[in-house]
C-alpha cells in the first residue's frame, strides 16, 4: 500500500467545470456537498483506503524563524498571490492509478446547482523513506 494525499485547492490549480465559489452556493447545496464528502470517506473507511482528511480555512500564516531571542516572522495570506489549499485527504491504496481513480471520484462532488464540480485536485505521493543527499542535489 502507498500513501497518497489529495489536495483540494481554493486557487491555484485550473479552473473547475462547475467554478462558483463556495460562499455563493446555497446552504442546501453546501450540505450536498459537505454530505458526498463524507459519504466518499466512510465507503473509504470501510475498504482500509482512508488515512485521515480535512477541511481548512482559506485564511491562514506563513511563518518563519528571524533568529535567536527575536519573534517569529509572519506574512499573509494574500489571497491573490498564494496558493491557498481547501482541504486534504490522505488515503492508502494499492497504486498510483487507484489514487488517480479516487481523486476523479472525489472532484466530482456537487457544487452549485446540485451539479458536479469536476474541479481539479492535486494527487501526490508520501515519500517511503527520507530523500537520499543525492536526490536533494537533484542527481538522483
Amino acid at each position: 500500500m502507498a500513501k497518497y494525499l489529495l489536495l483540494k485547492h481554493y486557487r491555484g490549480a485550473p479552473a473547475a467545470v462547475n467554478d462558483v465559489p463556495m460562499d455563493q452556493w446555497a446552504p442546501e447545496e453546501v450540505s450536498a456537498h459537505i454530505a458526498y464528502m463524507n459519504d466518499f470517506a466512510a465507503r473509504l473507511e470501510k475498504t482500509g483506503e482512508f488515512v485521515d482528511g480535512q477541511a481548512l480555512a482559506p485564511e491562514g500564516t506563513w511563518v518563519r524563524y528571524d533568529g535567536e531571542g527575536r519573534p517569529p516572522v509572519t506574512d499573509g495570506p494574500f489571497a491573490e498571490t498564494k496558493d491557498l489549499i481547501a482541504g486534504w485527504m490522505v488515503i492508502d491504496v494499492d497504486s498510483y492509478e487507484r489514487a488517480v481513480e479516487l481523486a476523479g471520484e472525489l472532484s466530482a462532488a456537487p457544487g452549485a446547482g446540485g451539479k458536479p464540480i469536476h474541479e481539479w485536485l492535486e494527487v501526490r505521493p508520501f515519500l517511503a523513506a527520507p530523500p537520499t543527499i543525492t536526490e536533494c542535489l537533484g542527481h538522483g
